[in-house]
């Protein structure tokens, strides 16, 4: 008499059946159970897309479907289904042990007619799940299990966690916040922490999918922003071969403007060091000026022309450095220039054109000259809309014109 198998392989035998045989093949039996409840196989799937079908073996171990734990591997370069039949009832350890150069390709496991779960493509998919068959489909058991959840006080010892799901925050080991974690709706872009070797320093970098990733270090309500080296360490704005490394201090929100300090390639090298003077400048309109080493002062500027209000008297003294609208209108006007130093200047306009009538006479300080003539001497001007400027050259020629 044929002898029956059950879905998994076991033989069953009638009474009487079998004889001189039962303990070989009782043996057999206990062989497959024991690989059905703890036995491991490797099963290869490689190739390009394709259906496994994977069958039991009647009355004789080996099958992978009559196994507790399947490894599936091999190198895969399209889709796999792996099939199981319709009508067992089984839960296995599985683990997607496939290799894909592209990350593309996934691996279904199912029975003939069902659907199945499907290991996702790429690194995601290369896990260990619990599948189990309720005689129609196979189904995941692991995805039951959710999320794991650690409460109170919790050592993990040499534990890696793989993208591991963090809450809000991070505690410190006092229970007190050491970070707090803020999720945002589909994100594209991340922190990069990576440590170093000997010799260089740990990195902070910008990530994500973007092309051009900025990072923002914001203070809370009127904090300010440290860089603390410890002893001679430098903040360091690092440039390329073809983007100047710099500073972008920008304006109130109110305002478009911003002061943008940068340092070209080539230009300087990256030796150069600025030292700042420590306290604002004494008077408005002094500017910074280097003593070729790199010492920066302030500096009053000369140079240039402070015009003034319309002068309408019959006489003006004048500063150095300044210019006079001159309208004489109603009067004649004399004006008094200052004692000369190297380099002063003075310029007058006829503002209503009124020179050819009611003259402009210039006179020196007590004792100087203008245009190289005797000292004291007076510069007279009755030409209408004339305009000029004296420019102090020295004891020996005095005042001269710098516009004829």
């Amino acid at each position: 008499m044929a002898s029956n198998y059950t879905n998994l392989g076991v033989q069953l035998m009638t009474t009487g059946e079998k004889a001189g045989t039962w303990g070989t093949l009782t043996n057999t039996n206990w062989n497959i159970i024991e690989q059905i409840s703890g036995g491991y196989a490797s099963q290869s799937i490689a190739g390009g897309v394709q259906t496994t079908t994977l069958v039991k073996s009647d009355g004789s171990t080996g099958a992978t479907m009559a196994t507790r734990i399947w490894n599936l591997n091999g190198a895969i370069t399209g889709n796999q289904t792996v099939t199981v039949p319709d009508s067992i009832e089984n839960w296995w350890i599985i683990r997607n042990a496939t290799t894909d150069g592209t990350d593309t390709y996934t691996v279904q496991v199912k029975t003939v007619s069902g659907t199945g779960i499907t290991f996702a493509a790429g690194a995601s998919g290369r896990v260990t799940k619990l599948l189990y068959t309720d005689g129609t489909n196979v189904l995941d058991a692991s995805a039951d299990f959710g999320e794991v959840t650690l409460t109170g006080t919790q050592t993990l010892t040499n534990k890696t966690l793989t993208s591991p799901k963090i809450g809000t925050s991070i505690l410190d080991t006092g229970g007190n916040e050491l970070a707090l974690l803020t999720a945002t709706g589909s994100a594209l872009n991340e922190f990069t922490i990576a440590n170093a070797a000997t010799g260089a320093g740990p990195t902070l970098s910008a990530t994500g999918t973007e092309t051009n990733v900025p990072i923002n270090i914001t203070p809370k309500g009127t904090g300010d922003v440290f860089i603390n080296p410890p002893t001679s360490g430098a903040l360091i704005v690092s440039g390329t071969s073809t983007q100047a490394g710099k500073i972008v201090m920008q304006a109130d929100t109110d305002d478009s403007g911003s002061f943008v300090a940068s340092f070209q390639p080539g230009v300087l090298t990256e030796s150069t060091a600025y030292v700042l003077p420590l306290a604002d400048a004494g008077t408005s309109g002094d500017a910074l000026t280097s003593n070729a080493s790199g010492t920066l002062s302030w500096t009053t500027m000369s140079g240039g022309t402070s015009w003034q209000a319309v002068v309408t008297g019959a006489t003006q003294t004048a500063v150095a450095g300044n210019g006079y609208f001159i309208d004489t209108t109603s009067n004649a006007c004399t004006v008094t220039l200052p004692g000369g130093t190297l380099g002063d200047e003075v310029s007058l306009i006829d503002y209503a054109a009124t020179f050819d009538t009611n003259n402009l006479t210039v006179t020196p300080a007590s004792g100087e000259k203008i245009q190289g003539a005797a000292a004291d001497a007076t510069l007279t001007c009755a030409i209408e809309r004339a305009g000029f400027t004296l420019a102090y050259s020295g004891a020996s020629q005095g005042w001269l014109l710098k516009d004829k």
